[in-house]
This record gives structure tokens, C-alpha cells and sequence, in this order.
């Protein structure tokens, strides 16, 4: 058995948290771990073979260093230029696994739920054995215990030809209103689609191939005009551009007849909002979940995430509050599935917001945006151990930088020189320059950039340790 472990979504519902650069599964919001971290910890025991994982270009080097954070090795990572949902995500894993000559089980699983019963959800994973095996494509049903308007249903029904403890998958039933999901509850026969899946890989292809042949050849030619780097695969965007966008439940469970459910009781939540973020926390006498610098006064069944600023609250009930350096979000708990709405219109305003947090994480470290003016802009900048920036210019700024601990090793035009604590240079305009870290701690330097054009498309880069294309820019923030 093989997991499939899908990363690719956004979690705009978690914003301010999440951002595009950075969405909610590779937070920490339910422990110690990220969701991402805790997906691929769960699966670490016999018989669970290394994951593939599918996910965003622009999250390469996140991956990356969640992955050796744990210290796990996945059998690949399929890079996607875009998101195409599940359906062309999961059948790219597969054929890479069939070129393979592998023909394993295949555990779809996204990257940002969580499980508290791991347990329960090997005993599940059993069950579902027993069906996979037989050809059948199984779908984990999570018991529908309250009428939730935020999941999908799945109406089941029985099958003598099933294993004992399954059921056949009857209708698809997406996201109803309150009264209908009441009814669904009462029944006794719906499930929460949980998003995850136990096919064996041709199994899926051939269902695939039937259903929606086009996502099927596409995918299969995608594939073929990939490059295969050591670690990573980098999906052909010009032919992946063609791909219908269509996911599992769609293009393969909802038209198959081979499509079963099993239950999983397994304490599951998809965190798809910050309701959900409240229901999994540990709450105080007031049903309040508080983190962060934050102050509570007659306050009931409140969300309060603070992120470094004192928040408080007086006199409130079932409501959000979420600080971050850049932005402030406050909602009643019992709207907090608009907040999708809020990020699509900010999106449309252009607010660099929904993309970045100020701090920016890049494979040689991270930057703090500090304060940006007209003709300036100041960045706290930590460089790891061994980390160095791209060899890159600039026509229109120059940058002062102060190193504040660590050691630089710095490279301006045909100099290259040392710069210790409390030491500083200057970098002019059209000086080709990098930034490198040789010592054995983070590197922390003060980085100030004056000039009449500040903005990230003003950066050539040279040459690049890491592999990055020229073209990658995203949102208002530099690629450095």
C-alpha cells in the first residue's frame, strides 16, 4: 500500500493563517506538527510503503523542509504547475507507479485533516483492504452525527456481495442546507465524505479511462513530457494547461459501479474553517479557545488567535478573532464559511495579503517585511546554515545591508568578501551581487533598499543553486 498524500489546496477559509504561499496544511493547528507533518506521521507502520506526494510548484522547498523537519524520504514528488483537482493529481501518481511496473494499493489522503484515533483508522484501513482487493474503489465515510452544512453526504445502502461492515455507495450529495442535513442525520444512512480513497492504481486508471477519458490521455501525456529531476518530478505545464479540472468524486466514484464506502470513526475533522479550528481544540470554562498574547473578559464559546500583538476581548460570544503582523480578522463563529468570499474579493482587489504572510519563506531561509515607504523598503532577512541566494541585479534600487548576527560571505560584482556582526556594505545599482551563509549558524542581517522602483520584477537572476527558474515570481513579493 502506497499513500497518495494530495497538497495542493489553498485553505483560503483559514485566512488570515493561511495564504497561498503558505495555506493551512503546513500550519501548525492542532499540535506540535503541521497538518502536512501529522498526515505523513500517521502512516509509519508496517506495510505502509513511502508516500508519493502531489503537490504545487510553488511549494517545493516547503515541502522540502517539512519533510526533513521529520525526517522522511517519499518514493516522489510530483510537482504541479497549477491545481487540477484530485482526479488528474491521484491518476499522475498512479502512472508513475504503473511505469514503475508497480501495480500497489493507492491511499488517497489530503494533507491538511486531521485524525485523533489512529487506531480506528487502521482497523478501517483493514476493512477497506479486504474491497480494494477485489477490484472494488473505496471511499472512507465518516458518520454524519450532526446536521454539518459545510461537508459533502453519502448516501449508502446495502450489498451482499461486499465484505461485512460495507456498504455500497448510493448518491453523492453535495453541501446541503441545514433542514436536509438534519433529515440526512436522522436517517442513518449518510456519511461525511472525507476526501480519502483505497483503489488499487489500475483499478483507478481503468475507471478513469472510461469516465473521463480525456483527463485520463492528458494527464498520461503530461506525464510523458515531464522532467525527472532526482528528487522531484516537474509536470509539463504547456500540456497539463489542458486538463479538465475535475476531482475523484466527480469524474470516477459518482459514475463507477464498483464505488463502496467503509466507516471511519476515527475523530475526523477536515479543519475547513475556523468553526472547525474551534471544535478540535481543548476550550476553558467559557467554551473559549484561546492562543497567542490574548486577554478574554465575559467572553463565551469564542476562537481568539493571537500572533505576536496583545488581543483582547470583552463581552463577546461564538466569535473569531485571528491577528497576524499584516492583517486582523474578526467574525461571527457562525459565518465563518464566507470567509472564502472575503479572500475571493481581496484577491480581486490585487491585496498582496491573500498570497504572503510579511514573512516569506524561500529554500535558503526566510525575509520579514519590515516597513515599505515610496522610495524604500526594509527586510529582516536569516539565511540558514550553507544557504545562499541567487546571483542576481538590479536596474532601479540599490540595498544597504547590516549584518546583525552570523557571518556573510558576500559577492558585489568582482569582489568577494566577509561581513561579520554589527558590519555593513553597500550594494549600488546594476551591481551583480549574492548573498551566501558559510558559517555554522543562521545568518540575521538588516536588508534596506532605496530607489524609484521597488517592485520584484526588477530582479534578474543570474544563477540559482536551488534550480529556480527565471520566470518564477508570484504575488508582490521578490523571489530572491
Amino acid at each position: 500500500m502506497i499513500p497518495i498524500v494530495l497538497s495542493g489546496g489553498s485553505g483560503s477559509r483559514l485566512w488570515p493563517l493561511s495564504r497561498r504561499q503558505f495555506p493551512k496544511q503546513f500550519l501548525a493547528l492542532t499540535g506540535e506538527h503541521t497538518l502536512f507533518q501529522q498526515t505523513l506521521l500517521r502512516l509509519t507502520f508496517d506495510g505502509m510503503q513511502a508516500p508519493i506526494l502531489v503537490c504545487n510548484k510553488d511549494h517545493r522547498f516547503i515541502v522540502q523542509e517539512q519533510l526533513d523537519e521529520i525526517e522522511i524520504t517519499p518514493h516522489a514528488v510530483v510537482l504541479e504547475p497549477f491545481g487540477r483537482n484530485t482526479a488528474p493529481a491521484v491518476a499522475m501518481a498512479a502512472m508513475q507507479l504503473i511505469s514503475e511496473g508497480r501495480d500497489d494499493l493507492l491511499l488517497v489522503l489530503p494533507s491538511d485533516h486531521v485524525l485523533e484515533d489512529l487506531e480506528a483508522f487502521r482497523e478501517a484501513l483493514v476493512l477497506a483492504t479486504s474491497a480494494a482487493e477485489q477490484g472494488e474503489l473505496v471511499l472512507f465515510g465518516v458518520p454524519a452525527t450532526r446536521p454539518e452544512t459545510g461537508y459533502g453526504y453519502i448516501r449508502s445502502e446495502q450489498d451482499p456481495a461486499l465484505p461485512e461492515g460495507i456498504c455500497r455507495v448510493a448518491q453523492f450529495v453535495e453541501k446541503p442546507n441545514a433542514e436536509r442535513a438534519r433529515e440526512f442525520v436522522e436517517s442513518g444512512d449518510y456519511f461525511w465524505n472525507s476526501g480519502m480513497f483505497l483503489f488499487r492504481a489500475s483499478r483507478y486508471l481503468e475507471e478513469l479511462k472510461r469516465h473521463e477519458s480525456d483527463i485520463h490521455d492528458t494527464c498520461r501525456l503530461a506525464l510523458e513530457r515531464s522532467k525527472c529531476h532526482e528528487d522531484h518530478i516537474d509536470v509539463d505545464e504547456a500540456t497539463f494547461a489542458c486538463c479538465p479540472d475535475n476531482s475523484i468524486d466527480y469524474a470516477v466514484m459518482e459514475k463507477t459501479a464498483r464505488a463502496c464506502v467503509v466507516p471511519l470513526d476515527a475523530g475526523w475533522s477536515d479543519v475547513g474553517c475556523w468553526a472547525s479550528i474551534w471544535d478540535v481544540h481543548d476550550k476553558d470554562a467559557d467554551g473559549n479557545v484561546i492562543k497567542g498574547d490574548v486577554v478574554v473578559q465575559d467572553s463565551h464559546n469564542c476562537l481568539v488567535h493571537g500572533n505576536g500583538k496583545l488581543v483582547s476581548i470583552i463581552g463577546m460570544e461564538d466569535v473569531v478573532v485571528v491577528e497576524t503582523k499584516d492583517a486582523i480578522m474578526v467574525a461571527n463563529k457562525n459565518h465563518v464559511q464566507k470567509v472564502k468570499q472575503l479572500v475571493e474579493k481581496l484577491k480581486a482587489e490585487g491585496r498582496s495579503e491573500v498570497e504572503n504572510h510579511c514573512q516569506v519563506y524561500r529554500p535558503w531561509g526566510y525575509y520579514d517585511s519590515v516597513d515599505t515607504g515610496g522610495r524604500f523598503q526594509v527586510k529582516h532577512i536569516t539565511v540558514k546554515p550553507g544557504g545562499r541566494l541567487s546571483l542576481q541585479m538590479h536596474h532601479h534600487r540599490a540595498e544597504h545591508w547590516i549584518v546583525v548576527s552570523g557571518t556573510a560571505e558576500v559577492t558585489c560584482d568582482d569582489k568577494v568578501f566577509l561581513l561579520t556582526e554589527n558590519q555593513s556594505t553597500d550594494i549600488p545599482i546594476t551591481s551583480v551581487h549574492r548573498l551566501s551563509n558559510p558559517g555554522k549558524i543562521p545568518l540575521v542581517l538588516i536588508e534596506v533598499q532605496t530607489g524609484s522602483y521597488l517592485g520584484e520584477d526588477d530582479i534578474t537572476r543570474l544563477d540559482d543553486v536551488y534550480g529556480r527558474e527565471e520566470h518564477e515570481t508570484v504575488g508582490i513579493t521578490p523571489h530572491r
